[in-house]
């Protein structure tokens, strides 16, 4: 995943215009994910325009027992900075596009950034704009998807993927994780935290979709790591090791690693990675902190690892990602 510079959207005597948002509403479309930018980006403190059209301006029929109206047509899309592509029914994909979604999608503009929800995937694929490219879509229709278009990289196990200017999440509430994202990224963890607040989601879900996909029931009476896991988000700045993690869950280091794994998806050292880069993340954005302070405050060694682990994670150093929340400010 990459970063990229704050979105210049266009001025008016120096005032940015908010960033247009086109989502395309397709025949069998879910209605929980076709309102997700609207309700998510909506909150953004006017930063955003979301527009709905539908791929010749006509009603759409839901996945639903009811249709919905919209109030564009696939003009729409030309002028959209960014264009997301809402989730629809599994038994309407397929790996070739009807002729009016493939001249709707033909108008979006070079540079605009493309944004899937769950089964949206399935669009982008089939337009070819995926090609070469990792994406990712809901878990429970991924062998379908590799089976259609062998030519993108699927990465089934986690929450979203960012390839360039095209962007493709999991399942249903994924689509609020990448709305999030992408307010994050256009705008700081600030303003992302805000709007998760007052949606009453949570701004960063950890793990991927492995800990959705249907597994054996625990026994009964299993523990669960989710008090380690906040114990251990309160003290990142100390050395933890699984060690450390299983003696507070109680549980042996084997039992502890495989239950871990079982639940967010990712093993607990990838986990603390992943959550160390995400608070340094933040002080990044929102301090004057030095990047060995940071590094220190979240739990790496030194500044290098800090940088080590930044750059895996999202490709830029600190001083680069500090530089474009700072503009972007």
């Amino acid at each position: 995943m990459t970063v990229a510079t704050p979105r210049r959207t266009g001025t008016e005597r120096g005032t940015p215009r908010p960033e247009r948002v086109v989502v395309l509403a397709l025949d069998g479309v879910y209605p929980f994910e076709l309102g997700m930018p609207s309700r998510i980006l909506g909150a953004a403190d006017g930063r955003y325009e979301v527009l709905t059209c539908s791929v010749d301006g006509g009603p759409v029929r839901t996945s639903a027992d009811f249709g919905i109206t919209v109030e564009h047509g696939p003009e729409a899309l030309e002028g959209a900075d960014t264009v997301v592509v809402a989730a629809v029914s599994p038994s309407r994909v397929s790996a070739d596009l009807p002729d009016a979604v493939a001249a709707a999608l033909a108008r979006i503009r070079p540079g605009a950034r493309v944004v899937s929800i769950c089964t949206g995937a399935f669009v982008l694929a089939a337009a070819g704009l995926l090609d070469g490219r990792r994406a990712t879509t809901h878990w429970q229709v991924s062998d379908a998807f590799r089976r259609m278009f062998p030519r993108v990289d699927l990465d089934p196990d986690v929450l979203f993927v960012e390839d360039g200017r095209m962007l493709t999440s999991a399942g249903a509430a994924s689509g609020v994780d990448i709305c999030l994202h992408l307010v994050r990224q256009d705008h700081g963890s600030e303003l992302a935290n805000k709007v998760a607040r007052r949606c009453v989601v949570p701004p960063f879900r950890d793990g991927g979709q492995a800990q959705y996909i249907e597994q054996p029931v625990p026994q009964q009476g299993a523990a669960s790591t989710a008090a380690t896991r906040a114990w251990a988000l309160e003290r990142l700045a100390e050395p933890l090791a699984l060690a450390d993690l299983a003696a507070h869950a109680r549980m042996s280091r084997r039992t502890f690693a495989r239950r871990f794994q079982d639940e967010v998806g990712l093993s607990p050292g990838r986990w603390l990675i992943q959550q160390r880069v995400v608070r340094a993340r933040h002080l990044l954005e929102a301090s004057d902190l030095s990047v060995d302070q940071i590094a220190g405050q979240v739990g790496f060694a030194t500044g290098a690892s800090l940088r080590q682990h930044l750059h895996a994670a999202i490709g830029v150093s600190p001083q680069t990602y500090r530089r474009t929340f700072q503009q972007a400010r």
